[in-house]
Parts: C-alpha cells; sequence; structure tokens
C-alpha cells in the first residue's frame, strides 16, 4: 500500500517543544560542573557543546538568527549557524540562544544564571520570527501584564522609556495600586546606572541589583511569584529579544532601543545602514514577532525565573520553564537525573556522554 501523503501539520513548534527544553536541560547539567570553577568559557562551551549535541537529533531546519560570543568573544553558538537535522520537510525555525545567561555568575559560583533558548516559527510576510538587533547593548524597560494592560487601556497612562524613571514609576504604582516604598525595580549592578540607582533610591521603591543575568531580570516583573515589578536600566540587545519572546508568552512587554555604547560604535551603525533604528523604541511584539514563539530555560544557579541545578546523591534535580505564545500555556517543568544512568548528546564527540 502507498504511503499516504500527511497533511500538513499546524502549529509545527508544539511537535518539538520538549526537544528545546531537553536542549536548555543538558546545557544546566553540562555547564553546572563548572560552577564557581573560574572559567566562564569553559563553562559556556560546556553548555553550547549539549545543546548543539542535543538539535543534532531535532527534526528542525535550525538558523541561529541570535547568537553570543560577538560581545564577549564567548565560544559560544553564532549568528547564521544551523542547528537541527534539516531533513526535508522538517519546521523551519529562527533560534535564539545563550547558553549561559550569566557566565560571570557561573564562574564565580553566584545565583541567577539560566541557560535559554527562544524559537519562532514566522507568519508569511513577517520575516524573522525573532529580530536580530545591530547594537551589543540596548535601553530597556519591561514590566507585567497588569501593567501592559493598564498602560494599554488609560490613554493618559505615558509609560515610556525616553521618560523620567520618577515618572515611569507612578505610573507603575497606580497599575499595581501599590505605594512606592512597596515597589520592587530590578537592575544591572554596572557602574552605567550609578545616576539611575540614585533616583530610584530618593523616590523610595526597592531596589534589587543584580550583578547578571540579564534576561531573568527582564522576565521576572512578568512572573506572579518573582516579587519584582520592573526591570529597567542597559543591557545586551541579544538578552532584550530573547526576555521579549517570553513576554509574548507571559502577556508581559518591554520597551527597548539601542544604545550605542560610544561615538565609534554609533557612527559604526550609521554607516551599516541603522541610523533610523538608532531612535526607534521596539517593544516585545517587534522583537518576537508572530505566534510561532517557543520559550525555555532551565535553572543552573537559582533566580527568580528558576531554582538551580541540585545534586542528591547519585541524582540531579533541574528546574525548567517552558511556554509558547499562541496559547500563552507555561510549563515548569521538574526532572530528576538519575546520573548512573544519565547521558546527554554532545556535538563534540557525536556521542552519548555520561554526566
Amino acid at each position: 500500500m502507498a504511503r499516504l501523503t500527511p497533511n500538513p501539520i499546524p502549529d509545527l513548534e508544539r511537535i518539538i517543544e520538549f526537544d528545546l527544553v531537553r536542549a536548555t536541560e543538558a546545557a544546566a547539567l553540562n555547564a553546572s560542573r563548572w560552577m564557581g570553577e573560574g572559567d566562564k568559557n569553559a563553562a559556556d562551551q560546556a553548555a553550547s557543546d549539549a545543546i548543539r549535541g542535543m538539535f543534532d537529533l531535532i527534526p528542525c531546519c535550525g538558523e541561529v538568527v541570535i547568537g553570543e560570543g560577538a560581545k564577549d568573544e564567548a565560544p559560544g553558538i553564532f549568528l547564521g549557524e544551523q542547528l537541527g537535522t534539516w531533513s526535508p520537510g522538517t519546521v523551519a525555525l529562527d533560534i535564539a540562544v545563550d547558553p549561559v545567561d550569566g557566565t560571570t555568575n557561573i564562574s564565580k559560583g553566584l545565583p541567577n544564571v539560566i541557560s535559554v533558548l527562544a524559537a519562532g516559527s514566522s507568519a508569511e510576510g513577517h520575516g524573522h520570527a525573532l529580530r536580530n538587533l545591530p547594537s551589543f547593548y540596548s535601553e530597556k524597560l519591561a514590566y507585567g501584564p497588569r501593567v501592559k494592560e493598564y498602560v494599554d487601556k488609560q490613554p493618559g497612562a505615558q509609560l515610556k522609556l525616553e521618560a523620567p524613571i520618577e515618572q515611569n514609576i507612578e505610573v507603575v504604582c497606580r497599575a499595581l495600586n501599590v505605594p512606592v516604598g512597596e515597589l520592587t525595580i530590578t537592575i544591572l549592578d554596572r557602574p552605567r546606572h550609578e545616576e539611575l540607582v540614585k533616583r530610584i533610591r530618593k523616590v523610595g521603591a526597592r531596589l534589587r541589583m543584580i550583578g547578571d543575568g540579564d534576561v531573568a531580570g527582564a522576565i521576572a516583573p512578568s512572573l506572579p511569584d518573582s516579587g519584582m515589578d520592573l526591570y529597567v536600566g542597559i543591557g545586551g540587545s541579544p538578552e532584550g529579544v530573547l526576555a521579549a519572546a517570553a513576554l509574548r508568552c507571559l502577556g508581559g512587554d518591554m520597551q527597548l532601543r539601542l544604545w550605542p555604547r560610544d561615538k565609534t560604535e554609533r557612527d559604526e551603525l550609521v554607516k551599516q545602514g541603522h541610523e533610523e533604528e538608532l531612535n526607534k523604541v521596539y517593544h516585545a511584539g517587534d522583537l518576537a514577532r508572530g505566534e510561532g514563539i517557543v520559550f525555555c530555560a532551565t535553572g543552573i544557579s537559582g533566580s527568580p525565573l528558576l531554582p538551580g541545578v541540585h545534586f542528591v546523591g547519585h541524582r540531579a534535580v533541574t528546574h525548567s520553564i517552558l511556554m509558547r505564545a499562541k496559547t500563552r500555556t507555561v510549563r515548569y517543568i521538574k526532572a530528576e537525573h538519575d546520573l548512573s544512568a544519565k547521558t546527554i548528546r554532545l556535538r563534540s564527540t557525536r556521542a552519548e556522554q555520561a554526566l
């Protein structure tokens, strides 16, 4: 009997979403052995090797549209790299990946480290599902669903990236119906934020400064139990797009604008034809487009987003989050791995390896 021609499958990304979270699980497990070892590049390489190895088994035509490495010369997964089996008829995916978000923290054994991946299958006419930004850094303002709904429904509620932080704090307080003293703002602990930190403290809002972990920080205000209400400041542009993918799934939003580090970088961006983009404010829907967005992450060390890898005897426990934009489904996945039997596939060996 002749084989029937299969009908096109809607929502192809749902077929492989659990394979994607297996990739971040493997990355977290492989990188966790470098926790506190003082070698952030080795940790990044271990996570990248595991993600590549898992994708060698995933039936998709994946193209990395947002990778890492350019900013800090890390040994990561790079723009234009192909992931997946690339078998005929498999789903085409744009992929954004940060094998270790928080490389400095993992080298020092600090919290707030995750392995994170987003994938998108664009609707026809949308172009890339995940937008690659030309600058290394961007200004960001990220907030949760309640704030987004309030701003969308209140024409006079001006929550703007370019507005003074005091004004934005006032709008968020009204949206959440809390006094300023109960508002918690997350910001990267960087010298460039000194003035912003002073102004936040002056108005009396609570402040949580994080050493690393830009993705988790921007997502946290959209999670109901994170205790975070707003994320502000300058961070990595690739991390901004990863966070935007998660916010599309959670119903939150962000505003983002390119931030050249100096005149040399600005002039180079203008030379490359990005002058108009320098003044544009992007929202989450501009950065992660269409409904075929999947986001997943696995904790390496504990963060407001996820607990880290926990070793108990011959077992390792991982915690992951998996979500889709189309259905707004959010899954929290706790997995127990028997280390006497557990293996992960690595690209470097093209084989399964014991942990």
